[in-house]
């Protein structure tokens, strides 16, 4: 099976509908990922056959539970999940923040190259960062415990928004004000826990 087929079954496993012009986005950027891997140690995994679960699928598998169109990926590394979501979903805005400059340095350049006009990389650190209007969502994968990311980022929630916590195994939760659920995510190809660690802003 090739890539891009991989890629496809993968999304109809998920029920997720992404056009054949925005799958071969996903892989350009992926291509981009590997090129610049190679200087900037930007992931651990460095075949494509595994990004497509492992960074693609997951990432991608969050889609049904984002809130709104407005969306803040908080130390979001390579682009994960946030650029894929952007590709995605080109209706939705998202802003991109990470502490990491080499990082959002390759985000910017991926934004270049794929022509993506919806997606803005900031170089901060989260306790930094501030703007306009807020977020409907606000997703990390792997960033940080819980509550440290609930106390970071729920400043710039929307009322009635959410905050998505992207783990591996099903994570302890601290008492925090606020509705929580844990979402059981199941990735094709993919042998591993993954939860989704959902919580509402009423604030």
């Amino acid at each position: 099976m090739n890539i891009l087929d991989s890629l496809n079954q993968g999304l109809n496993s998920l029920d997720i509908n992404i056009d054949a012009k925005r799958q071969q986005q996903i892989l350009d950027y992926l291509a981009l990922l590997i090129k610049w891997n190679r200087v900037y140690n930007l992931t651990a995994i460095r075949d494509i056959e595994q990004m497509i679960p492992k960074h693609v699928l997951d990432s991608l598998a969050v889609l049904p539970y984002i809130c709104g169109t407005r969306i803040l990926d908080v130390g979001t590394g390579a682009g994960l999940p946030g650029l894929l979501l952007a590709i995605a979903r080109p209706d939705w805005q998202c802003v991109l923040v990470d502490s990491n400059a080499k990082k959002i340095r390759f985000i910017k350049q991926v934004i270049i190259e794929l022509k993506l006009d919806n997606v803005e990389a900031v170089s901060s650190r989260i306790e930094n960062f501030n703007d306009q209007k807020l977020f409907d969502t606000i997703i990390s994968r792997a960033y940080t415990d819980i509550q440290s990311f609930y106390m970071q980022t729920e400043r710039l929630c929307s009322n009635g928004g959410c905050l998505l916590a992207m783990k591996g195994n099903k994570p302890e939760i601290a008492e925090i004000k606020a509705s929580i659920k844990i979402i059981s995510l199941e990735i094709p190809y993919l042998q591993a826990a993954r939860h989704l660690v959902k919580i509402r802003n009423y604030i």
